[in-house]
């Protein structure tokens, strides 16, 4: 277990933010900043047939960053891009890295 996670506070309040997409999470996010003192953002954006999911990773991805620059919080970032669903099922843990990663800024 990462050394991070167990420094976790029993006071922690988590709030579950349901998104309809990957494209709305860093909207969300900045609509939420002042509430929260981290955010983790989640979610999959699988490759189709269009450049769509070039377009909705990048924004999404440069998006978070800019928030958390801005604002001096951390995010953590566990959007997968894949290329088909069994790639998704093989990184299964990129909330947990991204929830490590969190609480490993946190903790400075």
């Amino acid at each position: 277990m990462n050394s991070a996670i167990k420094k976790v506070p029993k006071n922690f309040k988590i709030k579950v933010i349901k998104v309809p997409g990957v494209f709305e999470i860093p909207v969300t996010i900045s609509r939420n900043i002042k509430k929260f003192d981290a955010f983790i953002a989640l979610g999959c954006v699988i490759k189709g047939q269009t450049p769509h999911f070039d377009f909705i990773s990048a924004a999404a991805t440069n998006a978070i960053m800019e928030i958390s620059i801005s604002s001096k919080k951390p995010i953590g970032n566990g959007i997968i891009t894949c290329l088909n669903f069994n790639q998704a099922l093989k990184r299964k843990f990129k909330g947990k890295e991204a929830a490590e990663a969190v609480l490993s800024i946190l903790s400075q």
